[in-house]
């Protein structure tokens, strides 16, 4: 990815990364999870982060490691990383089933997360819209508009 990278800056493009929740919850050995690799060995210089809030809401919860406070564990990952994170994917989360939900229907506390770090871009995302996907986009940037922090 570092390569890739320095190929897209010398086009003039960033390059990001976007997780996903087996990032955090898949063990390498020794308690390493392949997170802990790939921002170990990714340039920040050259990548930075698009952070899927969701992914690793889920990936907290299924760890262990976000269980009590799911925000506060999303809020260490985003700042334990060397590179720079200029996007997040938001999507919420079900608290009854842990799938994906409209933004502001779930049990994430976005504000929380925004307030910790503030980031350039917010891509509205839900991989099973409770609605249909023109609605959850529109209930999304609806949230977005009102959200403070």
């Amino acid at each position: 990815m570092n390569a890739e990278a320095e190929v897209a800056r010398s086009a003039g493009l960033r390059y990001g990364y976007h997780n996903h929740a087996l990032e955090l919850t898949i063990d390498l050995g020794g308690g390493v999870t392949p997170w802990e690799v790939l921002t170990s060995r990714l340039d920040a210089s050259l990548v930075h982060l698009e952070i899927d809030i969701f992914c690793v809401v889920t990936g907290g919860i299924q760890s262990g490691d976000g269980v009590a406070d799911p925000e506060a564990f999303t809020i260490d990952v985003i700042r334990s990383a060397s590179q720079r994170t200029l996007q997040y994917h938001v999507k919420d989360r079900h608290a009854s089933d842990g799938d994906m939900a409209d933004l502001g229907t779930g049990h994430i506390d976005f504000r929380r997360i925004f307030r910790a770090h503030l980031v350039l871009e917010y891509v509205v995302e839900n991989d099973t819209p409770d609605v249909t996907p023109l609605q959850t986009a529109e209930v999304g940037y609806r949230y977005l508009r009102k959200v403070r922090f």
